[in-house]
């Protein structure tokens, strides 16, 4: 719970400085490199059991900034609950989420309309393959109904090769 209470004081310090215009990109994506630091500094790893319900990994690592049940949070995180961007993304759906996990995601994207500038997204690799694989596959299943799921081996194979943030970036527009 420790994980929890710290990512939430994070997030909370990074929604209040966008809010109210003093948070400069740097800032953030340095306070997201403290969460995941401060993560792995303290030795929590995500245990096998755990690991195996990907809804509480999200609970306990993406909802204080994604909100429970991936709602999303205005002006700081996106809502990952977007069939659009599932669609777009088809087969791909599966690499991008391993991407965005492993080297998190900063920029400018939109969804629903709404603009996320200045978004920073810590990654998440602090996280083993496994809770990856199962919360990125709650992410899909779970929360948007696609049909594909996420196997450790992919996210293996991405740590070896994360894509850069303009490539998730592209990769959003589908095509």
């Amino acid at each position: 719970m420790m994980r929890r209470a710290l990512i939430a004081a994070v997030a909370a310090g990074m929604a209040a400085g966008m809010a109210a215009g003093m948070a400069s990109s740097a800032a953030l994506a340095a306070d997201g490199q403290r969460v995941s630091a401060a993560l792995a500094a303290d030795g929590q790893r995500v245990s096998a059991a755990l690991a195996a319900d990907g809804q509480r990994v999200f609970e306990e690592v993406c909802a204080a900034c994604h909100q429970p049940g991936g709602v999303g949070a205005p002006g700081l995180a996106p809502p990952l609950v977007d069939a659009p961007l599932w669609q777009r993304l088809g087969d791909a759906a599966p690499n991008y989420v391993a991407g965005v996990l492993l080297g998190g995601l900063s920029g400018t994207i939109e969804v629903g309309g709404e603009r996320f500038v200045g978004l920073v997204m810590p990654p998440q690799n602090a996280l083993d393959d496994d809770a990856l694989a199962a919360v990125a596959t709650y992410v899909l299943k779970g929360l948007n109904g696609v049909d594909r799921t996420v196997e450790p081996s992919l996210i293996a194979r991405t740590r070896g090769d994360v894509p850069s943030h303009g490539a998730l970036r592209e990769m959003r527009k589908g095509g």
